[in-house]
């Protein structure tokens, strides 16, 4: 389950990266937790890394939200 919520995160990053968004701080934030969510899975810290990647899914789903690219599920 955390390897596909990380192959998400890198589907929804690549939205963002061939969009102009404004807020880099907050992409920078997501791919952070983005980060920390692979080093746990390698640290088998299963649960931590599921909570990092879901924080990281969570602000760029904000910012698709609020650039209009957001799809419906």
């Amino acid at each position: 389950r955390i390897k596909k919520d990380i192959q998400m995160f890198e589907e929804n990053l690549h939205k963002l990266d061939n969009k102009k968004i404004i807020n880099h701080e907050i992409i920078e934030l997501a791919k952070q937790y983005y980060q920390d969510s692979k080093y746990y899975l390698e640290k088998k810290d299963y649960f931590t890394s599921f909570g990092c990647i879901n924080y990281g899914h969570g602000l760029l789903d904000a910012l698709l939200i609020i650039g209009g690219l957001k799809d419906e599920d």
